[in-house]
């Protein structure tokens, strides 16, 4: 008991006290100031609560007992010592706020109710901190100071004070504990760098290798369509004109066909495009296909004659009937013509 007292009287010296330093006196007439509540006892017996303002009593049988402040009370809690639920010790202190609801719960209901408040306060401390590890108390704060509240309101309704807020002040941690944390928080800074790094990187990749893939599309885009001009435009007239040309040309030859001596001319060309064919196949290529005459060209002429006249017997039946008959000009035998043909070709 003796040393709950000297502990007792250390807290209250280093505590602020909020009771006046001393109590008024009856004089019959008293000014009770606002936000204070004065508990009058008659004859040893409580007696009523004086409110703020003008009030009346009677000397030496009325005494004020208590003076009760109204405002928000700050109480500092002491640093204390606590064990987490991985056995780390921590020294925490924090700060109470305090008011007074009742003042007659507050004059009789508890002896000294700043020291039981924080008696309390720290007790539920460090129940609640065995219940955490190490790296819950620091992200559950919060809810920490919401429990401890909770206790404090559940105990000291009897009391006639509500306690308002409780916030941890500090929170102190071995050196060798610190040491391991800030080791622990640095390399999980170092393993979201690089995390970040390589993201980036894929990110990079994927944006070059989408960026590649739209400039190959674009390209065959942009090929194509220099395509379709180029055979809509430029190739698509020369075509034209190539045809108009082979039409004129054609034209050409059928009117000279028509005229006098058109077939022996035409006999001749084909002649001479035959044997200047024949002549050519060991110029292009190793690999020859020889027909079985070759030492015979009149045969050969004659069979590529023979080929024209054949396509172009038509032709001539219809020239005939539709042209009046001509006399013609005695022509020498296609084999005489020929025979001299492949004598200065000789």
């Amino acid at each position: 008991q003796r040393s709950q007292q000297l502990k007792r009287s250390a807290w209250l010296a280093q505590a602020p006290h909020r009771l006046n330093s001393g109590l008024p006196m009856n004089i019959g007439v008293l000014f009770v100031p606002q936000q204070e509540a004065w508990v009058v006892e008659r004859m040893g017996k409580f007696h009523r609560i004086l409110e703020p303002g003008l009030n009346f009593l009677i000397p030496l049988l009325d005494r004020i007992r208590y003076v009760q402040s109204l405002k928000e009370i700050v109480i500092n809690v002491p640093e204390q010592s606590a064990v987490t639920l991985d056995n780390v010790t921590l020294q925490i202190d924090g700060v109470l706020y305090l008011r007074v609801m009742d003042p007659y719960k507050a004059s009789y209901g508890v002896e000294d109710p700043e020291y039981a408040v924080t008696q309390l306060a720290q007790t539920t401390m460090r129940s609640e901190l065995g219940k955490l590890s190490l790296d819950r108390v620091f992200r559950e704060r919060e809810s920490l100071n919401a429990s401890i509240v909770d206790a404090i309101n559940q105990a000291s309704d009897c009391w006639g004070i509500r306690c308002l807020r409780y916030e941890i002040k500090d929170i102190h941690v071995p050196p060798r504990v610190k040491e391991s944390m800030q080791m622990q928080v640095e390399a999980e800074r170092r393993k979201r760098a690089t995390v970040l790094e390589s993201e980036g990187t894929r990110e990079s990749a994927i944006n070059v290798a989408e960026g590649q893939k739209q400039a190959q599309i674009l390209a065959s885009e942009a090929e194509k369509a220099e395509q379709i001009n180029k055979a809509a435009g430029r190739e698509a007239n020369a075509m034209l004109v190539k045809a108009r040309a082979k039409a004129e040309a054609i034209q050409l030859l059928a009117a000279a066909l028509a005229q006098q001596h058109g077939s022996a001319a035409a006999s001749l060309s084909v002649a001479e495009q035959y044997v200047n064919a024949f002549s050519k196949l060991a110029k292009d290529s190793n690999t020859l296909l020889l027909p079985a005459n070759t030492g015979d060209v009149t045969n050969m002429v004659a069979q590529a004659l023979g080929i024209y006249s054949t396509l172009t017997k038509p032709q001539a039946v219809k020239t005939q009937n539709e042209m009046p008959t001509a006399r013609e000009d005695p022509q020498p035998p296609p084999t005489e013509a020929f025979k001299a043909e492949e004598s200065s070709l000789s």
